[in-house]
């Protein structure tokens, strides 16, 4: 285990209002991954970030190779993930960069499908719902 910080701003949480994906921006967050645990991120065989906060921060570090400072990482389909193998996150919420960031790493198609399912079943989304693991 390996714990890595971002401090959330509500940008995070705010529903995108920009008509298209690539335009959006989201609010600079602080982040930091402390010395030992930037050695267990990079011995691991395969990173699983317990929610898109983790993935993040991780894959900020990643592709600038710093260990702590801002980020306004925007993840979205299309995009490579460097270091994150899999993830456990929350459902989230429709029009958000979370949702697109699940998107961006379970593909389109399959994350429809687990939201389908989930609004079937009556699973409770958001901040302190019900989880998926994305492998």
């Amino acid at each position: 285990m390996a714990w890595v910080t971002l401090h959330v701003g509500l940008g995070t949480f705010q529903p995108l209002h920009s008509g298209r994906i690539e335009g959006a921006r989201l609010h600079p967050e602080r982040y930091g991954i402390g010395p030992r645990e930037l050695e267990r991120l990079r011995a691991a065989r395969r990173v699983v970030a317990v929610g898109t906060t983790a993935v993040r921060t991780i894959e900020t570090a990643w592709r600038t190779g710093r260990a702590a400072g801002d980020t306004d990482i925007f993840i979205y389909p299309g995009y490579e993930f460097q270091r994150v193998g899999a993830m456990l996150t929350n459902f989230h919420l429709p029009r958000t960069s979370l949702l697109l960031l699940v998107a961006a790493f379970a593909g389109r198609d399959l994350t429809l499908a687990a939201y389908r399912h989930a609004v079937e079943a009556h699973y409770r989304f958001y901040s302190y719902g019900d989880c998926m693991l994305v492998v």
